[in-house]
């Protein structure tokens, strides 16, 4: 922590523009022996939170760029220690020029998540509002960045407080009346603390129940595309895409790989798997094809079985059931547009009911879009709970989080156990302190230096 660290806090690549970021003691006084303003000033004689343009210059004093710097001075900086950042013009080898430079004047290189891991020891954030930084920049859609907004805020961080101040306090009640019984009345001790308890369990079932939501919110699902040859597979994957990203040909067979791509639907990220025709046949080349579809469905959250609805449930559609019975599943009737009668929903829940233990069915035509905003509406029905409002919902979406909250709602509930026994008050005290433990170490209140080390190693470079 009393190193200065420099890194380049922009993508590394050519660009318009890119960032030198130097955070620390000696930022100011590191910037000084590289950057030359116009007038001959230094950054450590103007005031904080000042833009300045001027040059970059070698140890001979040769210009090496143009640049424009941003002074921000400790404690009102994302770091709370002395940050300046230098905008170059955007080159790879121009950065990494400069980057050397500012080593060379005194500073070490960042390690990943380093920035922000200063921010959490210094007390710029806690340790679920840095999480949620990475998430803000990995966030895949809108919602999900809400939600990373709202995290990164101090939504959670208000949450955990709320509850540990409740049960802190209780913790110090239930330890003063041990050690001083005469001077504190425990006589309606014992159902205060109930309902506390209940009302602290009420809340982390909330943050439990959230974190369904906020896996696929932050994550997305990852969706496979199933069916015999020539059925709409890839036209529904093209549809989806907005573009023609699959070959679409009248012959069975076109597509013998898996073919991936991400979208937003709606604000769902759907990680979308276009997948061969499961059939039978002694092509080798279609053989592979068909093994990796196989093991696509395996992998999957969701499957969308295509049928062609001009044509009848076949032996070939019964023989995907077996792979799909324990998967969330959407049926779709393809080229439902040509009304050929074919296959209907009710041919297809009589065939697959038994077969297929969560299922949904719904007439489509990938050429016409028919039936693409009941898909949303299906798709949203099968994995959320609820109206999903990331502006004003707390939703969970680390595992880390998850795991915390369980065994804080696993204390509480053995609390509850010991009221019921109606056990001595010190054993109220040791699960409702492991209560307190558990959510401190969501906000990185009670947190190893490894667990602390290992979070922030995950980010990227420069952040």
């Amino acid at each position: 922590m009393k190193e200065t660290i420099v890194s380049i806090a922009t993508a590394l690549s050519s660009s318009g523009i890119g960032i030198i970021r130097i955070s620390g003691e000696e930022a100011v006084e590191i910037a000084d022996r590289i950057f030359r303003k116009p007038n001959g000033k230094k950054l450590s004689e103007v005031s904080s939170h000042t833009v300045h343009y001027g040059h970059i210059v070698d140890e001979d004093g040769t210009v090496v760029d143009e640049v424009i710097v941003i002074l921000m001075k400790a404690p009102h900086s994302f770091t709370k220690e002395d940050v300046v950042e230098i905008d170059c013009h955007g080159g790879i080898f121009l950065l990494k020029q400069v980057l050397n430079l500012c080593v060379k004047a005194g500073a070490r290189l960042a390690e990943p998540g380093e920035f922000t891991k200063r921010a959490f020891l210094n007390g710029r954030i806690d340790l679920s509002e840095a999480e949620a930084v990475m998430d803000l920049i990995s966030s895949s859609n809108e919602a999900a960045r809400r939600n990373s907004i709202g995290q990164l805020s101090g939504r959670l961080h208000r949450k955990i407080i709320s509850l540990r101040e409740k049960l802190i306090y209780e913790i110090a009640f239930i330890e003063s009346a041990i050690d001083d019984p005469e001077h504190y009345d425990t006589g309606d001790f014992i159902n205060r603390l109930t309902d506390v308890v209940d009302s602290c369990e009420k809340e982390l079932k909330k943050l439990l129940l959230s974190f369904e939501n906020g896996k696929y919110l932050v994550s997305g699902i990852n969706c496979t595309i199933v069916g015999k040859p020539n059925v709409g597979k890839s036209s529904f994957m093209n549809l989806l895409l907005g573009e023609d990203r699959a070959i679409v040909t009248a012959v069975a067979g076109t597509t013998r790989d898996t073919l991936e791509e991400t979208i937003s639907l709606d604000g769902i990220t759907l990680h979308l798997v276009d997948t061969a025709g499961i059939h039978e046949t002694e092509d080798e080349v279609e053989k592979i094809g068909v093994k990796r579809a196989k093991e696509s469905i395996e992998r999957a959250e969701l499957v969308f079985f295509v049928l062609d609805s001009s044509d009848k449930i076949s032996a070939e559609d019964l023989e995907l059931t077996p792979l799909l019975s324990s998967k969330k599943v959407i049926v779709l009737l393809n080229k439902s547009d040509l009304n050929l009668g074919g296959t209907t929903e009710e041919d297809v829940e009589k065939a697959f009911s038994g077969r297929i233990e969560n299922m949904r069915i719904l007439s489509f035509s990938a050429k016409t879009s028919q039936g693409l905003t009941e898909l949303t509406d299906v798709i949203k029905d099968l994995f959320y709970h609820g109206e999903l409002n990331a502006d004003e919902e707390l939703y969970l979406t680390s595992i880390r989080h998850k795991t915390l909250v369980e065994n804080a709602d696993m204390a509480l509930l053995h609390v509850k156990e010991s009221l019921q026994m109606n056990m001595p008050e010190d054993f109220y005290a040791i699960d409702l302190m492991q209560c307190y433990s558990s959510l401190g170490e969501i906000i990185g209140e009670e947190v190893d230096d490894d667990l602390v080390d290992e979070i922030f190693s995950k980010f990227c470079m420069g952040k």
